[in-house]
């Protein structure tokens, strides 16, 4: 992807030019640190035969190095849009030169809240420029983009229906929400190979750190990258894993933008993604370049819709009997992981952080985005209770394979005698549990046991008592006996009703098999009576009400919460003063402080640039004037020595010796470090004393030198006093 644009971009600018009162040609935007990096570098080994310059402008970078190296005329600049837009505004850069302008990760910029940035950095722009957009996941309506100014857009659209790479196996594990580390240890432990790199996405950085501190307690080597870490932290983590150094790496989705590892084995979901262009995000990043990759998504309760949603995006099949595709942890496994995972969370310096990510992610679900109203609706059928083993834990035993025969042959037999209309025979618990013990002792001998305790766990977890805990050894006169009678003959109805509507739903289900197997078998001479029926489709004069491809556009959709809350918001203001100062002094309530408080100024504490756009005043510092004087005056001590120099060079001695070591000083280069800068103000300082003072500062200098050799002498002669008492006093203590 980074070469599709990079490669037209060497086409178009050719070789270098650096023109006076020119700027740079060429402009590439990335959301993340980590992403311009990564281009930077694609740039170096792409380009390495073109004589282009290229610099790169990074937040959190030294800013006068960013100075220096704008000054030095670039054809190629690699930014993020924050530190660029604060170059320009302090700087006050016109970009009239830029050809060619590239926003990698489209989408995702607009997403992030850069739309200021991006409006006013636009808006420098010249109108003959090209705009190219790049991302993994592009909406088919542009509109969403219209601030970028684009004119006459292309869209062009690789693969949209293979979303993901076929080399690319998608496994769903289930768990409770409460073993989802647990879950994370036996996929780490039992599935994924020791020396594979696998990259662990979770929800918040408070997740990161979480699941960062387990596993270094589990003794799984990783490092952790979030946005809010420091940048060179990020940089070292993120290198451990590239050099493999770690095999495994804990990430948020802001972080793992830009991230680039062509050997990438495994990726795991600790947390379930909101939207499905979100997870092809994630998983993209596993199976490139030919390879085979596996994803693992561990999901609970809450993220059975959004499952469901993202196979609707996908087009896919969601079979819960697919024991290769989707299944749950053995359970003897995950218990002991979870004993060990709460071991760990009780331990000094894992439980603030554990609740603090509990916390967190209760924060996550409600921000979360929430499925369709149809995935919800499909989530209250999805068959928990029939998810078996996952294949990749092993190979499945016998026993769960039987139980799982002997669950669909149970529901076979179901359905013949709801269609034959005979009762159902009610089974006794102690009945059960004696014909599943003879079964058992019967069968003992060929089972082994971790088959037995699986089964016998997934018949436990089924097991549903006929009784309530209020009737357990009641008297006869027990009010929570008497209440429970009562309950229980009101609810009677109720749940009849309920078992009645899942025997027709079952009927009408197996009538529908029972009609197609017909039809697939008579073809077209034995149709059945209600596909006789059904109205004819005109399929080349019928209009449907939704798109064929809606739900993956819906997907691929550009989700800027600024856009959706222009579109929701209306604005009426009063005819009178009084009403006109009531709108400008609007209230809203305040979800924390549970009260109402005062909506704050949208412009307060920015600035309207030349542009007409509002930013945040603190772009506009005067670093840049000071760092112009600041260099103007080295230049002036540069020349001047120069002339010293060559005024003295006929003296000889000191003034050629000041001279030699003057220009030894300028030419010296310094690391950007806080020691390097405190090395480079030394020896500044140096310079500056080499020059010719007035006889003021020479008598003032002479003063201070004179009183501090006084001070010097009189502290000197105090010690020697001082020692000379102790020594005989010590004498006299001999004596």
């Amino acid at each position: 992807k980074t070469g599709c644009f990079l490669i037209p971009m060497f086409e178009k600018l050719r070789q270098r030019e650096a023109k006076a009162g020119g700027g740079a040609r060429a402009l590439i935007l990335s959301p993340t640190r980590e992403l311009a990096i990564q281009t930077f570098r694609f740039i170096k080994q792409l380009g390495r035969f073109m004589d282009l310059k290229t610099i790169l402008v990074l937040g959190g970078d030294s800013m006068d190095a960013q100075f220096a190296a704008v000054h030095t005329l670039p054809d190629i600049i690699v930014a993020t849009p924050g530190r660029f837009l604060h170059l320009c505004v302090e700087m006050d850069l016109k970009l009239g030169s830029v050809q060619y302008c590239v926003l990698d990760e489209a989408d995702r910029l607009f997403e992030m809240g850069f739309g200021e940035q991006l409006s006013d950095t636009l808006k420098r722009l010249p109108e003959a420029r090209q705009m190219v957009l790049f991302s993994a996941t592009l909406p088919k309506m542009m509109v969403d983009f219209a601030m970028a100014g684009l004119c006459q857009p292309v869209l062009v659209r690789l693969d949209v229906e293979s979303k993901i790479p076929e080399a690319l196996a998608l496994k769903y594990v289930y768990c409770r929400p409460a073993e989802r580390y647990a879950a994370l240890l036996v996929l780490l432990r039992e599935t994924i190979p020791r020396t594979a790199q696998t990259v662990i996405f979770a929800g918040t950085q408070h997740h990161v750190e979480l699941v960062s501190l387990i596993l270094t307690k589990a003794g799984i080597p990783n490092s952790h990258v979030y946005s809010a870490l420091d940048a060179s932290a990020r940089k070292i983590n993120t290198a451990k894993f590239t050099m493999r150094k770690v095999n495994v790496l804990v990430v948020t989705d802001i972080a793992a933008r830009g991230l680039d590892i062509p050997s990438l084995d495994y990726v795991i979901n600790l947390h379930f993604p909101g939207k499905p262009k979100l997870f092809i995000h994630r998983v993209g990043r596993c199976a490139r370049a030919g390879r085979s990759g596996v994803a693992y998504s561990i999901f609970s309760n809450d993220d059975i819709a959004h499952l469901i949603d993202l196979h609707m995006f996908l087009d896919r099949p969601l079979e819960v009997s697919d024991r290769a595709a989707i299944g749950i942890p053995p359970a003897d496994i995950l218990e002991t992981e979870h004993q060990l995972v709460q071991e760990y969370v009780q331990h000094i310096d894992l439980a603030t952080v554990f609740r603090v990510s509990n916390n967190a992610y209760k924060q996550y679900i409600v921000t979360r985005p929430a499925a369709s109203a149809s995935s919800n609706k499909r989530a209250k059928q999805f068959k928990i209770d029939e998810l078996g083993v996952l294949e990749d834990f092993g190979t499945a035993d016998s026993a769960e394979l039987a139980q799982e025969e002997g669950r669909k042959s149970g529901k076979a037999k179901k359905a013949k005698e709801v269609k034959k209309k005979k009762p159902l025979k009610k089974v006794s618990a102690a009945t059960s549990d004696k014909a599943y013990q003879e079964t058992t002792n019967s069968s003992s001998s060929s089972v082994d046991p971790d088959a037995f305790r699986n089964d016998f766990l997934a018949r436990m977890k089924n097991y549903r008592p006929s009784t309530t805990i209020f009737e357990l050894n009641p008297k006869s006169n027990a009010r929570e006996l008497l209440a429970m009678a009562q309950k229980r003959e009101k609810d009677e109805q109720k749940i009849a009703k309920h078992k009645r509507k899942l025997q027709e739903t079952e009927q009408e289900e197996s009538r529908k098999m029972e009609a197609d197997v017909v039809e697939a078998n008579d073809g077209h001479e034995a149709r059945s009576a209600k596909r006789s029926k059904r109205q004819r489709r005109d399929e080349e004069h019928f209009i449907a009400y939704t798109a064929k491809d809606a739900v993956e556009e819906d997907g691929y959709a550009v989700d800027s919460f600024a856009r959706q809350a222009t579109t929701a918001e209306l604005w009426v203001v009063g005819d009178t003063a009084d009403g006109q100062r009531m709108h400008r002094q609007l209230q809203k309530w305040d979800r924390k402080k549970k009260k109402m408080v005062n909506v704050e100024n949208p412009r307060a504490g920015k600035i309207r640039t030349e542009h007409g756009v509002w930013i945040a005043a603190s772009y506009k510092t005067g670093r840049y004037d000071k760092w112009k004087d600041r260099t103007k005056l080295d230049e002036r001590l540069a020349a001047a020595q120069a002339q010293q120099e060559d005024s003295d060079s006929d003296a000889g001695g000191d003034a050629a010796g000041s001279a030699a070591a003057a220009s030894a000083i300028l030419q010296k280069q310094y690391p950007h470090t806080h020691w390097g800068r405190h090395n480079a103000k030394a020896d500044l300082r140096k310079l500056r004393d080499m020059d010719l003072k007035t006889p003021e500062q020479i008598v003032k200098n002479r003063l201070e030198k004179d009183k501090k050799l006084s001070r010097e002498k009189a502290a000197r002669l105090k010690n020697i006093a001082r020692k000379k008492k102790a020594l005989a006093r010590k004498k006299r203590g001999k004596k």
